[in-house]
């Protein structure tokens, strides 16, 4: 781990980033036209201190999962990231695999859109970032681990991941998500990230194994849903996927779909950040 690189590189991508690039006031008392250490802490959610120490060299080695943390709230670029994993010791995440991580394009994107709920996703699922608005609508989806990081397990194998959708939507989002996940395996056939979890969802579910067997292939552009919310009730949302050349990851886009879902979206930016639903980022991406 090279300490004193690190926190140099920390330091100045901190003051290089305007205010304004990842959604944070610029009020007229700031004295520095970069970002301030507990906005960074806030961005990455992790302790001010710890921030502080990074940037300082006194840090012990930091995690994966942190510097992935501080790649996003930072916006770094592929090639940034890859450098900030090496200064702290690690091997860059690659381009495929467990370990993505959203790319920086995407990430401004998210930026821009505001009080607009959008989310980056990997092509089999699993939540890669989100904006503000989506962990108002949603809550925060980036942390799961193992197979519970991917929304079409969770679907299949956990009942509450299907409460936030009505019961008369649930038979339809589950053949779109074997549908999708056929059209997945069919690009990456010879990925055994693929191929591992279409059989570990074949041994704990017949639902799955069912619909599987039918041989659905679909992947989805443009959906009109219901999101149902433990504090404003149900919104009914349009949600729009927009894919990378690559196919690998997407930017889902929801917008509410009449007045009704508008002032519910526009009232859970007043309430906060108090409660979530359960699973309701599995919601959007079906």
């Amino acid at each position: 781990m090279q300490r004193d690189e690190l926190a140099d590189f920390l330091r100045r991508r901190r003051q290089a980033i305007r205010p304004a690039e990842v959604g944070v006031a610029d009020g007229p008392r700031r004295r520095t036209s970069g970002l301030r250490r507990e906005e960074v802490a806030m961005l990455a959610r992790m302790s001010v201190d710890y921030v502080v120490r990074l940037e300082q060299g006194r840090s012990s080695q930091p995690s994966t999962q942190l510097l992935g943390a501080l790649a996003r709230a930072l916006r770094l670029s592929d090639d940034e990231r890859a450098h900030l994993f090496h200064l702290a010791g690690h091997r860059p995440p690659p381009a495929d695999g467990v370990a993505r991580m959203a790319r920086a394009g995407l990430l401004r994107m998210l930026d821009l859109l505001g009080d607009t709920p959008a989310l980056v996703m990997s092509d089999l699922g699993e939540i890669l970032a989100q904006n503000r608005a989506s962990l108002l609508l949603m809550g925060d989806h980036t942390a799961y681990t193992g197979d519970r990081r991917y929304i079409v397990y969770r679907w299949f194998t956990e009942p509450a991941a299907r409460a936030v959708h009505p019961p008369e939507e649930q038979d339809r989002h589950s053949r779109q998500f074997v549908a999708d996940l056929r059209a997945t395996a069919g690009r990456r056939s010879r990925d055994p990230e693929v191929t591992g979890l279409v059989e570990r969802l074949q041994a704990v579910s017949a639902d799955f194994r069912r619909l599987w067997a039918e041989h659905e292939v679909s992947v989805r552009r443009a959906d009109l849903k219901t999101l149902v919310h433990p504090r404003v009730g149900p919104l009914l949302m349009d949600c729009e996927t927009l894919v990378t050349p690559d196919q690998g990851q997407q930017l889902l886009v929801l917008t509410p779909a009449d007045a009704e879902a508008r002032e519910r979206l526009a009232l859970l930016q007043v309430l906060g950040t108090e409660e979530f639903p359960t699973d309701a980022a599995d919601a959007a991406r079906r």
